[in-house]
């Protein structure tokens, strides 16, 4: 009877462990999925900035931000294929909407609507990064390697703000 109970219990924990493994597995593709269209969105908006800003130091933060999340996101698909998961391939439909309304804006506008946007969205991804880094996984080692950077573009980003 023992032996029974002891046989069931092994497999009960056994369950719990593959699914909570698949847990985190979903957490890892979810976030890997987010990281992505966001570094393609950001691609897109460092491109658009560099397009439609008077500003000289927001056209060279544009620049750093194509740069930087065109390097990032190498890495990020790379994650994702580690993972075996099928990545998207650009920006989700929130985003787009974002890059497209700010497209049909010049000058000191856009140059103020894009700092805030920038500064919103780099404090939610390091949020996100952070909490993905604890991974132990492709995921948590891109998320790991990339707060740095994350925080380089805050940082800028605020400065760029205060200078509106």
């Amino acid at each position: 009877m023992n032996r029974i109970l002891l046989s069931l219990g092994t497999a009960a924990l056994m369950a719990l462990s593959v699914a909570n493994a698949s847990a985190k597995e979903k957490q890892s593709e979810t976030f890997l999925k987010k990281a992505i269209e966001g570094n393609f969105a950001e691609v897109s908006m460092g491109e658009l900035a560099q397009q439609n800003s008077q500003s000289d130091a927001v056209k060279s933060y544009g620049k750093m931000l194509s740069t930087d999340h065109g390097a990032a996101n190498q890495k990020a698909l790379d994650a994702a294929q580690a993972l075996g998961m099928n990545p998207p391939s650009g920006p989700n439909a929130k985003q787009k909407a974002e890059h497209d309304k700010m497209s049909r804006m010049s000058g000191a506008g856009f140059d103020n609507m894009f700092a805030t946007h920038m500064v919103a969205d780099h404090q939610k991804d390091i949020a996100e990064y952070k909490k993905a880094s604890k991974s132990k996984d492709a995921a948590g080692e891109y998320a790991s390697g990339q707060i740095d950077t994350l925080q380089k573009h805050l940082d800028a980003a605020k400065s760029l703000k205060a200078g509106h």
